[in-house]
């Protein structure tokens, strides 16, 4: 370190890593085991409130190898499925991960995302990664030499200048690269807005089930519940932005428990329940960045795209990606020759992933769709297949490419066979997902 009394302190680092939530946090032990220098560089202090509490399946093999299972298991609770609840049938349906293509993941963890994300960010540390917290990234500077100088500013006062060979932005919503690149954008085919707090006391299913997650559909979107293991329960609404507007004077939590309300399922489980965090909001959900990556950064998890809560997928987007995220970078550094063809096969991950996801997600709220959901059936392996993307299986470990387009062909043909209600639906769908006026979804509680 160059410590210049007028001016800030300079540093160097093979990788500086933005952002210490669950994709910064698995990209940079990774790449410290390998033995780069990483620095990681996280705005918050740890533990910190974020929302986004529920694990797939898929996630706790990669949980595994960075060595956390262990602690992650002591703060989880148990979930072996996701239950599906909609006003328009009379029943509830429950999808047992167990039921998936591949047996061998058959639950996952419902987790607090304060304590989550401490347990990633200090086992960086523990593994050789230099984190500063209370240290916020200012600006960039990509240099002719193929490196990049980083400027960062402390809770302190001080300041810092990080130059690096490799550049990864894991700072989620914050975008940090596709805002200074203005390379984000809204997704055109999504637009949703959420509104969520915790809640004591709410009323879970019986045994196993009890960890459960639970999707209430109701007119204007969807509600989560999520159970955790300290008895707290997460709520969330997601909803279209039209809806947020309807919000009028009320405070975000009065909006809240006034859409509830509306909701039979989800009131008769909060009837004795209540609040014991304030009541945030998060507008336009769905966003991407026109590009993952360049020849000396990458953008992982959020950073670069995000789209829609409903099949929890977040937290495995952006760990699968931090995963990936250090091979490319290791290959990148290692061996320059194949650093095009590993950046290319970063790219083409990083897009599979929420495409996987986001066919059921751009159709979820589908009455159509919302049939198959509420009534599944095994021909030719399709709630398998449904059932292994539930659980994150999407990155070609097993075969179930021939069952989701079996799926997606009995979605189009009950399509054709209603054209009327096929129709009404594509009309709202159009309706709800046009952008409104940011102010109506303002974050002010």
């Amino acid at each position: 370190m160059n410590h210049d009394n007028q001016g800030p302190e300079r540093h160097e680092c093979d990788v500086l890593v933005i952002g210490g939530g669950p994709a910064g946090s698995t990209v940079s032990p990774m790449l410290a085991r390998k033995g780069h220098r990483v620095v990681l560089l996280e705005k918050a202090h740890h533990p910190r409130f974020h929302i986004g509490e529920s694990l797939l399946p898929a996630n706790l093999p990669l949980l595994e190898r960075l060595g956390v299972a262990d602690a992650v298991r002591a703060i989880g609770q148990y979930k072996p499925g996701a239950e599906f609840v909609s006003p328009h049938h009379g029943h509830t349906q429950t999808f047992e991960f167990a039921e998936a293509w591949d047996k061998s993941m058959p639950f996952a963890y419902q987790v607090k995302r304060a304590e989550f994300d401490e347990i990633l960010i200090r086992n960086a540390a523990r593994q050789g990664v230099a984190v500063h917290e209370g240290c916020k990234a200012r600006s960039v500077e990509f240099l002719a030499d193929g490196t990049v100088r980083v400027h960062a500013g402390h809770d302190d006062g001080r300041s810092s200048e990080w130059h690096a060979k490799f550049l990864v932005d894991a700072s989620g919503r914050d975008t940090f690269l596709a805002n200074r690149f203005q390379i984000k954008e809204r997704n055109p085919r999504h637009n949703s807005a959420a509104v969520y707090g915790h809640f004591a006391n709410a009323r879970r299913n019986e045994g196993e089930a009890a960890g459960n997650i639970t999707i209430f559909w109701f007119e204007h979107g969807w509600f989560w519940f999520i159970p955790l293991n300290d008895g707290a329960t997460s709520v969330g609404m997601v909803t279209w932005p039209y809806h947020m507007k309807t919000r009028g004077g009320r405070d975000l939590q009065r909006f809240l428990m006034d859409n509830v309300a509306t909701c039979a399922g989800l009131t008769e489980r909060l009837k004795d329940a209540s609040l014991v965090t304030p009541v945030e909001a998060a507008a336009n959900f769905s966003y991407t960045a026109q590009r993952s990556h360049g020849d000396n950064y990458l953008m992982l998890g959020d950073a670069y795209t995000f789209i829609d809560p409903v099949f929890s997928s977040g937290v495995w987007l952006a760990m699968s990606s931090g995963e990936l995220g250090a091979k490319t970078i290791d290959t990148c550094l290692r061996e320059p020759a194949r650093a095009g063809a590993a950046l290319k096969h970063f790219d083409r991950q990083m897009r599979h992933g929420p495409k996987a996801f986001s066919w059921f997600i751009y159709r979820v709220t589908n009455p159509i769709m919302r049939d198959f959901f509420m009534g599944p059936r095994n021909v030719f392996r399709v709630k398998e297949a449904l059932l292994s993307v539930l659980a994150g299986d999407i990155f070609g470990n097993t075969p179930i490419g021939r069952s989701l387009l079996a799926f997606k062909a009995l979605y189009y043909a009950a399509n054709i066979a209603q054209p009327r209600r096929a129709f009404a639906a594509w009309r709202n769908r159009r309706a709800n997902i046009r952008p409104v006026d940011d102010a109506a979804l303002a974050h002010t509680p």
